[in-house]
């Protein structure tokens, strides 16, 4: 990479945390910021996913770590926090992709459902947000990333609690790059369109539904994880400065079709 390109979007020297970096878009993430130099912490659920996933970017030369973490609760989150900053010092750049997504019909939804996708989709990342921010403008460097839904700005197929999560994160995310503007530390967020990961395992089921999808985008195709790493690179680099408290759709038109 020529000294321009590396001005704008090499992460060389930076820290990167990705929860749900083991699998689905946050993986994609996970690896394209490590690919670009970023040192990364994988944060998940899952010790093997994990595991799987820092061995493939060590073997790519990069600088990788994993941390197993349960974001459905405060004390789980405040964990994460701790945890997470360990393997390379705090973070300059913090990707919140871990998510679930609880969907029984809109009548049977409980408190209980609500109280755990709210905790992981919204809670989570405000208080990852707050707990590093502080430090990244501390510094004069920061970015805060995260992962929405179409279903933040439609409702379709369900969208139910999660739909209202998304709505919570894009409305933080706003928030974010108020309070911390003009210090070096920008908020942004990814929107993607449907995208085949294990998050939409049920939906992929109906091969009918997943055709209508496609056909429903500009390009013709349902979405990969690895469509997201250039958006996560830029979003994640110097040459993003200028770029704050946007909703960056990464769905193939599907949103404007």
């Amino acid at each position: 990479m020529n000294d321009y390109l590396s001005s704008l979007f090499s992460l060389d020297g930076r820290t990167a945390i990705v929860t749900g970096g083991s699998s689905g878009i946050g993986r994609g993430i996970a690896t394209a910021l490590a690919r670009a130099g970023a040192a990364t912490v994988v944060v998940a659920r899952g010790e093997d996913r994990i595991r799987e996933t820092v061995d493939e970017l060590r073997a790519h030369g990069c600088r990788a770590a994993g941390v197993v973490g349960d974001l459905g609760t405060r004390d789980g989150i405040h964990a994460v926090a701790e945890a997470a900053e360990v393997p390379f010092g705090e973070p300059d750049i913090l990707v919140n992709s871990a998510g679930i997504n609880i969907r029984p019909p809109f009548p049977e939804i409980t408190e209980d459902d609500w109280d755990a996708t709210m905790t992981v989709n919204a809670l989570a990342p405000f208080l990852l947000g707050q707990r590093y921010a502080k430090g990244m403008a501390a510094r004069g460097y920061g970015r805060l990333l995260h992962i929405s839904s179409q279903q933040a700005h439609r409702a379709f197929v369900g969208s139910g609690v999660y739909g209202a999560s998304k709505g919570a994160v894009e409305s933080l995310m706003r928030s974010e790059a108020e309070a911390w503007g003009g210090t070096g530390v920008t908020s942004n967020t990814l929107v993607p369109g449907f995208v085949l990961t294990p998050l939409n395992a049920r939906l992929q089921q109906d091969p009918q539904k997943v055709a209508e999808l496609a056909a429903r985008t500009m390009i013709g195709r349902n979405g990969l994880p690895s469509d997201f790493a250039g958006a996560a690179v830029f979003l994640a680099g110097a040459g993003s400065a200028y770029v704050t408290g946007q909703s960056l759709f990464v769905d193939g038109g599907l949103s404007v079709h």
